[in-house]
């Protein structure tokens, strides 16, 4: 794991949604068949609740290498406790509050030490493309960037209460509020009451910068 380095927003632009959906209405049949031996089964687990993880991980802000670690050791946990995890269906949960509790272990660590920032690594240019299209890309790429870096920078003001809800909750599909409950420690009675206010705050705060 990489130590010392600040939380970032490096993955921010990666989809949330990764690999194919999964209807969570078949996550304790997945797994089940997975503990069984079914590869599918385990691949669609993978696929289908990763979006869930990385949620997780992204509401705690952990650099990119960290954020990655974490999401790999997310799903060893689970490959380890696949045939021990006592309600299947609720696998969900299990990832949530797992990915939650490796995030805080990393953030613990973090913590005691000096804090430096990753250095940034661009894509080089497809050589085949004109200059002109080059440029025309890179503009629109600055001012989604823009965009983009002004949302998460109005997110983060809303304090990490908001931030850490909203990421979660921006998982595709959207995660469940037991889900929700079990990854950032928030009363599922609180969640819809607490997203209200949050996005209220976040609009108001878009609307008065004209950033919408």
């Amino acid at each position: 794991m990489r130590c010392g380095t600040a939380p970032s927003t490096a993955y921010d632009d990666v989809p949330y949604t990764r690999g194919g959906a999964v209807d969570r209405t078949e996550v304790g049949a997945l797994v089940r068949s997975a503990v069984d031996g079914d590869a599918a089964a385990w691949k669609a687990l993978v696929e289908g609740m990763s979006p869930l993880v990385w949620s997780v991980v992204r509401a705690h802000r952990l650099s990119d290498a960290d954020g990655h670690e974490v999401y790999q050791t997310v799903w060893f946990r689970f490959a380890q406790h696949l045939g021990r995890i006592r309600e299947p269906d609720k696998a969900g949960s299990w990832l949530a509050s797992t990915a939650r509790h490796e995030c805080l272990k990393v953030l613990k660590e973090l913590a005691r030490l000096t804090l430096t920032d990753d250095p940034q690594v661009l894509d080089r240019a497809s050589e085949d493309r004109t200059p002109e299209q080059t440029l025309i890309d890179s503009e629109e790429a600055a001012a989604q960037a823009e965009r983009v870096r002004r949302l998460w920078q109005e997110l983060d003001a809303l304090g990490d209460r908001c931030r850490q809800l909203l990421r979660v909750l921006m998982a595709s599909p959207p995660p469940s509020y037991v889900e929700i409950s079990a990854a950032l420690g928030i009363a599922v009675g609180s969640i819809g009451p607490l997203r209200q206010r949050c996005l209220r705050r976040l609009r108001a705060r878009m609307t008065t910068r004209g950033a919408v």
